[in-house]
């Protein structure tokens, strides 16, 4: 009923008892009933109702002994109604504290009704007596549903233990926390954190249990992922096939902070504290290793490594500057090549890739992911060796060719020797002998033998079989020595070189021998690809400095040029368009140029010839670089 209800009431039972206690012959403390208005009156739950309703008895009981009994008598009638406002003023005040007790109740009810939590208050047989705000919005019953059922049949609750268990431990300390599941009205199973609190009675006996359950679904499924992430972290650490290293910078991070405190660059100040470099190598500790990497340093326990990455870093590396420049400006990776040291002091080469915490919520650790590439470098080594063994028998092939032009460059100095040698002897026998003659024939003689002698040693040197050494060379050398290799064949094939070199051009560096190599190859090829060729046989040689500095060296032919169809295979190994041909002469000049850092491509149209251009650093290039 609402408020106006029961003030109507108070107030119509209050006239009723006035007028039965005026108008009625009976003697009694009918104003006692005045109680009843005050206890209707405090239904309204509000104070001043409840003072008025005391204060309208209290008039009323004296104005009916007024009107009954006057002001002369104080004998049994004065008695019964001064019982009857005692029982009024009772009867209020306990209204009052009622009331109040009542108000902080519902202030108690009102803030549980505001908290995130689920909280009910069930007695001792499990049966709800008070049901929560956020338990109706979670769960799905109302408080008038849920009131008076028993909670566990209602919410379908799972015990990490079992039911007595809980229970007598409730009991036994009052208190009770734990994690365990309650079913919505939907059928959804939730995960609670949930803490119990018994209210006791005056002797100690149970009586009431407050229950609060906080929903911690997501943040189990969500530790749940994190296990199985971390799982499947530690599962790829441990067996991968890759060496994993997880490093802690967070020394080396403090170090490049302070700096940075100091208001100097950390560019600056590596540049001006080379020594750092070093000392932060010894102030990266190495965390944990997976059994690849021990595998491939062959070491048998963990924790050897657990040290600094100065004991496995070789004392040749290079690499960590730049590591460690990457890493203070922030880089999410580095990637390089290096040795790392075995546990028998070998050398290991590894690649690597360091891959640096991205925010400050990964911490200071780093993974270095290395791969042990022995075998690759081994393999890379005996091609080298094999590139070398063709390359020497391609110059082998090509001195085959020019027997005759050697020969003949060989016999002309020697026939010259012979010649002057001859001449000499004849001036000899002269009465008297031509000494002057003779001087001037035995001069001849020896610059013909130093002649035949630099030829022979341009041979040898051409066909000598030794690792690959370069030098700082000069261009117009290498052309002309190159040159007077083939030139006996050229002029056989009745081929006219031009040479046109740009005046001053920078030296190159390179390896002598494997450069005239390729000159001597793309000579000999124009001058047969010309051979039996009507009309004018053109071989021209060209150098001039590109706008970056490089050398760029041109031949080019006037010969039948190179189909189309051949021009994307004419540097595949084994590709040759003679018929003794082995292949292999411009797939080695192509290799040999790009180990010395330039490049090689050929250009040709039908019946226009073929230009082959070949581009080297120069030695200003590189100095620049």
């Amino acid at each position: 009923m609402s408020n106006s209800v029961y003030r109507l009431a108070a107030v119509l039972l209050a006239l009723g008892i006035f007028l039965f206690d005026v108008l009625s012959p009976l003697e009694g403390a009918i104003a006692v009933l005045y109680v009843l208005v005050v206890l209707i009156a405090a239904r309204t739950s509000r104070r001043a109702d409840v003072l008025v309703a005391a204060a309208g008895a209290i008039v009323l009981t004296v104005l009916a002994y007024v009107i009954s009994h006057g002001m002369e008598s104080f004998g049994s009638p004065a008695l019964r109604a001064a019982v009857s406002l005692a029982a009024i003023a009772i009867a209020t005040a306990l209204a009052l504290q009622s009331q109040a007790a009542t108000e902080t109740l519902a202030a108690q009810a009102r803030l549980l009704n505001l908290s995130h939590d689920m909280i009910f208050v069930r007695d001792i047989r499990g049966v709800i007596t008070f049901w929560n705000d956020a338990a109706a919005e979670v769960y799905g019953w109302t408080a008038a549903e849920a009131i008076g059922r028993v909670a566990d049949e209602l919410l379908g609750t799972k015990y990490p233990a079992d039911r007595a268990v809980v229970e007598a431990a409730l009991l036994k300390s009052g208190r009770w926390e734990g994690i365990l599941e309650h079913q919505t009205r939907t059928g959804a199973r939730l995960v609670l954190d949930s803490r119990w609190a018994i209210q006791r009675d005056r002797h100690g006996n149970g009586v009431g249990v407050l229950e609060t359950h906080t929903d911690i679904t997501e943040r189990q499924a969500a530790h749940a992922a994190l296990v199985r992430s971390e799982r499947r972290y530690r599962r790829m650490f441990d067996t991968s096939r890759i060496g994993v290293i997880e490093e802690d910078w967070s020394a080396v991070q403090a170090e490049l902070a302070n700096v940075a405190q100091e208001g100097t660059s950390i560019a600056d100040h590596l540049a001006a504290n080379p020594d750092f470099y070093m000392r932060a190598r010894r102030l990266i500790r190495i965390v944990d290793v997976n059994a690849a990497l021990l595998s491939m340093l062959s070491v048998d326990d963990r924790t050897q490594f657990l040290n600094t990455l100065d004991d496995v870093l070789g004392a040749a590396d290079t690499t960590f500057p730049g590591a460690l420049v990457a890493f203070a400006r922030g880089d999410a990776f580095y990637e390089g090549e290096t040795e790392m040291v075995s546990s028998d002091g070998k050398a290991v080469p590894v690649l690597f890739t360091i891959t640096f915490p991205s925010s400050p919520d990964d911490g200071d650790k780093a993974l270095v992911y290395v791969v042990d590439i022995t075998d690759r470098k081994r393999a890379q080594d005996a091609i080298q060796q094999a590139q070398a063994e063709l390359a020497h028998a391609a110059r082998v092939a090509t001195l085959g060719e020019l027997t005759a032009s050697i020969a003949h460059e060989v016999s002309q100095p020697l026939m010259a020797v012979v010649t002057n040698g001859e001449a000499g002897m004849r001036w000899l026998r002269r009465d008297p002998p031509e000494l002057n003659e003779v001087e001037f024939a035995l001069g001849r003689a020896v610059a013909e033998g130093r002649r035949a002698s630099d030829i022979v040693k341009r041979i040898r040197a051409f066909l000598k079989k030794a690792p690959s050494h370069r030098d700082e060379l000069a261009l117009s050398a290498l052309v002309e020595d190159a040159v007077a290799l083939v030139q006996r064949e050229i002029a056989k094939a009745n081929i006219q070189l031009k040479i046109d070199l740009q005046p001053h051009l920078p030296n190159i560096r390179g390896d002598r021998i494997q450069l005239q190599q390729v000159l001597v190859n793309l000579m000999i090829n124009a001058a047969h690809a010309m051979a039996g060729q009507d009309g004018a046989r053109m071989q021209f040689i060209t150098a001039a400095k590109t706008e970056v500095d490089d050398i760029e060296i041109i031949v080019q032919d006037t010969g039948p040029g190179i189909p189309n169809e051949h021009l994307q295979r004419l540097f595949e190994p084994f590709f040759t368009t003679k018929q003794d041909g082995m292949g292999m002469g411009l797939a080695i000049c192509k290799t040999t140029i790009e180990a010395h850092g330039g490049r090689m491509t050929v250009e040709s149209l039908p019946r226009q010839g073929a230009t082959f251009r070949v581009t080297l650093p120069s030695v200003d290039a590189s100095a620049t670089a």
